[in-house]
């Protein structure tokens, strides 16, 4: 069962910009991580931008082409969890079970995308009342993230 649920309300494209930093908390604990969404086009943009998110570092990931058991980051347009991760990261109002069985679940959504923000917010509602915990989080202006309380 997922022990947290996270959200991540995005003002600023790119997405993968405000992804990355993320990404990186998670390796740093060892833990691989699952993107899903059912944009392959979002995928390729994600994909492509990661390969140049910062000059001195190298976050690794790969797609769900030919062993994705050995991707750190796993960028899918399904949940199957190919990786061992132990985050899942939603997209583009990608739903799943509030039991999922991750330690994270990170629900992201852009702003304009009334779809993927209706979906976030039943999502939130489902997680609270299965008794999850469940914290929310606003992109800044710095594009950074800043928890506000609900």
């Amino acid at each position: 069962m997922a022990s947290e649920w996270w959200f991540y309300h995005l003002d600023r494209p790119p997405l993968a910009a405000a992804l990355a930093p993320l990404f990186e908390k998670c390796l740093e604990r060892d833990w691989r991580v699952l993107v899903v969404s059912p944009s392959q086009e979002v995928l390729d943009e994600i994909d492509k931008d990661l390969w140049t998110f910062r000059d001195d570092s190298f976050l690794p990931h790969g797609r769900d082409i030919g062993q994705a058991e050995l991707q750190p980051v796993l960028l899918s347009s399904g949940a199957q969890n190919q990786n061992g991760a132990k985050v899942l990261v939603l997209l583009n109002g990608e739903g799943h079970d509030p039991k999922a069985d991750f330690e994270r679940v990170m629900v992201v959504f852009e702003d304009g995308d009334t779809h993927a923000r209706g979906e976030a917010r039943r999502q939130y509602a489902a997680a609270r009342k299965a008794g999850l915990s469940v914290r929310y989080f606003q992109q800044t202006g710095q594009g950074g993230w800043k928890e506000n309380k609900a």
